[in-house]
């Protein structure tokens, strides 16, 4: 990770995107693959009870592949249906079509509203909607950017709990994911680099 990140070739990291569909799960392919190409006018048309079905039968799945993660945090979101409604969630989901995408803090305040989802959770679901502003965090970003001790916030990201991420923490790694993707446009002549695509290498290279 520390070479791939501070001597980088355009070959090396198209590779180590590669690698992150071999760690999917063939039975998550399909759905993987959904997520990735997920068109933000799929959400805008949907309405309250198509929502939150997507919530709970297509975000919640993809982020939470373990079982026994997707029932926890599928418990809090059906739970919160059933006391607020389903008009809560289309309420957020509103919110989430319309601010500022620059900010990443309040992009993940208004996701966190979704019952279910904490930091994590909530930057997810800012990464498949937003891909060019976001990316998602987790343990492994975490695990992988401690390879990387040269950089600035070196000190700050080994402070962080990589299994109780705060919003705090998010906008930190989210935003040392936009930088980098930046870098490598710039370097590569290129504008495919997402901080999406930042967060799926250091998924792969965090495990």
């Amino acid at each position: 990770m520390n070479s791939l990140w501070n001597e980088p070739r355009s070959d090396e990291w198209d590779m180590a995107l590669k690698r992150y569909w071999s760690y999917v799960k063939p039975s998550n392919l399909e759905l993987e693959r959904e997520m990735d190409c997920l068109n933000i006018s799929t959400i805008t048309c949907m309405d309250e009870t198509q929502w939150y079905e997507f919530l709970l039968h297509k975000y919640f799945k993809w982020k939470y592949t373990a079982p026994n993660r997707y029932g926890s945090t599928t418990k809090h979101l059906r739970r919160s249906v059933d006391q607020r409604g389903k008009s809560y969630l289309l309420r957020i989901k509103e919110r989430l079509l319309d601010f500022d995408l620059n900010d990443i803090e309040q992009g993940l305040q208004i996701a966190i509203g979704i019952s279910g989802l904490g930091a994590p959770g909530a930057s997810g679901l800012l990464s498949i909607l937003y891909p060019t502003y976001f990316g998602t965090i987790d343990q492994f970003a975490v695990k992988a950017l401690l390879q990387v001790p040269q950089l600035p916030d070196a000190e700050k990201i080994s402070r962080m709990n990589p299994n109780a991420l705060r919003l705090q923490d998010g906008v930190l790694l989210i935003s040392i994911m936009r930088q980098k993707a930046r870098e490598l446009n710039l370097l590569f002549s290129a504008e495919s680099w997402t901080p999406r695509k930042i967060d799926m290498i250091l998924w792969t290279c965090g495990r």
